[in-house]
C-alpha cells in the first residue's frame, strides 16, 4: 500500500497558445507549456516539478525548460469542491538558478478543466494568468474531506 500524502500534486498537463511573460521583454510571447510534477510536503527532498515553454511565435527563441531543484513549501486550499495547491521553491534553466512560485487548481466539477492558476519564476517569466488545462491532469492531494 502507497503512503497518503496529506497535501500534494501531480500534474502532467499541456497548455497550447499562451501569451507569457518574459522579463525585460517587452509585450507578450505565444507559446506552449508543459507541466510535469509529484510534489508532496512529506516528501519534499524526492519532489519534482518542471515547466517547458515552447515559442511558437518566434520559434526557437525563447524555448526554455526549468526545473526545480528544491521545493521549500506545498500548501494545499479547500476551495469549495476543488483544491489549489501553491508550490514553492527554487530551480534552474541551463545554469542560472531562480525562485518560482506555482499555483495549481484541481477542478472536480464534471465537464470542468483544470487550471494552472500561475506559475512565476522570479525574474525570468511570468505565465501572465491562468492556463487551462485538461480536466484529470492535476490531482491535488491533501484536500480531501476528514
Amino acid at each position: 500500500m502507497g503512503i497518503i500524502c496529506p497535501c500534494g500534486v501531480r500534474v502532467d498537463a499541456c497548455s497550447e497558445n499562451n501569451n507569457v511573460r518574459f522579463e525585460g521583454q517587452m509585450g507578450t510571447i505565444e507559446g506552449n507549456l508543459t507541466y510535469l510534477a509529484n510534489v508532496c510536503i512529506t516528501t519534499l527532498n524526492a519532489s519534482t516539478l518542471s515547466l517547458q515553454f515552447e515559442d511558437t511565435e518566434t520559434p526557437n527563441l525563447n524555448n526554455f525548460t526549468f526545473t526545480a531543484n528544491e521545493i521549500t513549501s506545498v500548501v494545499c486550499n479547500r476551495q469549495g469542491q476543488n483544491c489549489e495547491v501553491t508550490v514553492t521553491g527554487t530551480g534552474t534553466i541551463d545554469s542560472d538558478e531562480y525562485t518560482f512560485e506555482a499555483v495549481f487548481r484541481d477542478q472536480v466539477a464534471q465537464a470542468a478543466v483544470d487550471i494552472v492558476q500561475s506559475f512565476e519564476i522570479t525574474g525570468f517569466f511570468d505565465q501572465n494568468g491562468a492556463a487551462p488545462v485538461a480536466q484529470g491532469s492535476i490531482i491535488a492531494l491533501g484536500c480531501q474531506e476528514l
